[in-house]
């Protein structure tokens, strides 16, 4: 058989191809994917940073309210005469009008301790907080029953404290040895309390459980020791009790 000598070919080099136009469009859309990918992105990082920009400065403003009330409450006890180390920016604005000393509204016996903080209203729609604390003290006159609380909150928000802290008022018969109580003012026939009056009571209530070191489970209705329908709106309706004892916890957790 005769054999083909092929050591002396020539072998041709295929040339490289040169990049055509569907290659050069490939790249054209390649580059302009990454620039909108990249313009997307930038838009995303800005609207985030003007997102925490707002976030911040509403903080901002209500931590600059928050010490305006503060600055506020702290003015007005020391017009009221308050010595320097009775101030407290975490209490509310009170008016003290402590009732006369008599054996049928104050007492005057020493309340040993504090366990529970009160809540109750005054079973007589549209009155105020003055004539409620005007009712306890003319029952110093009339004798006809014994009642008082240590603080009256009217429909308008105004809290009158009418017992001194260290002091038993008669509220809940088996607990004004170790318990303080909260009247509440009211308009509705349901019982319900203006939005003024409920105000007033969370941040009284707040401060009262920061004083004795309480929680919020540590606030009760008159309701609950002894079955009276005090106060009516938050016993006939347990979702509003349930709602107000979670607001309170809200509110301390703000401040």
């Amino acid at each position: 058989m005769d054999y083909i000598d092929i050591s002396g070919w020539e072998r041709h080099q295929v040339p490289a191809r040169r990049p055509g136009k569907k290659s050069a469009a490939r790249r054209k859309k390649k580059r302009k994917r990454l620039f909108l990918a990249r313009l997307i992105f930038g838009g995303v990082i800005l609207l985030a940073g003007i997102l925490l920009g707002v976030i911040l400065w509403r903080l901002l403003l209500l931590v600059m309210q928050r010490g305006t009330e503060a600055v506020e409450t702290v003015r007005q006890q020391a017009e009221a005469g308050w010595a320097a180390d009775e101030i407290d920016p975490d209490r509310p604005v009170i008016v003290e009008d402590f009732l006369t000393p008599n054996p049928y509204s104050r007492p005057g016996e020493k309340l040993p301790e504090v366990r529970n903080i009160f809540v109750h209203y005054t079973a007589n729609p549209g009155t105020t907080a003055e004539q409620n604390r005007s009712y306890f003290e003319n029952l110093g006159i009339t004798g006809e029953t014994s009642a008082s609380a240590h603080f009256v909150i009217g429909f308008d928000g105004t809290i009158i404290q009418c017992i001194p802290l260290d002091e038993i008022g008669y509220a809940v018969k088996t607990r004004n040895y170790d318990s303080i109580s909260i009247e509440c003012c009211y308009q509705s026939e349901d019982g319900s309390f203006t939005q003024a009056t409920y105000d007033s009571l969370i941040k009284l209530t707040a401060w009262l459980l920061k004083k004795y070191d309480l929680s919020p489970e540590d606030v009760l209705r008159h309701y609950d020791e002894g079955g009276k329908k005090c106060p009516l709106y938050f016993v006939e309706h347990e979702g509003a009790w349930e709602d107000f004892r979670q607001d309170l916890a809200d509110y301390i957790r703000r401040n």
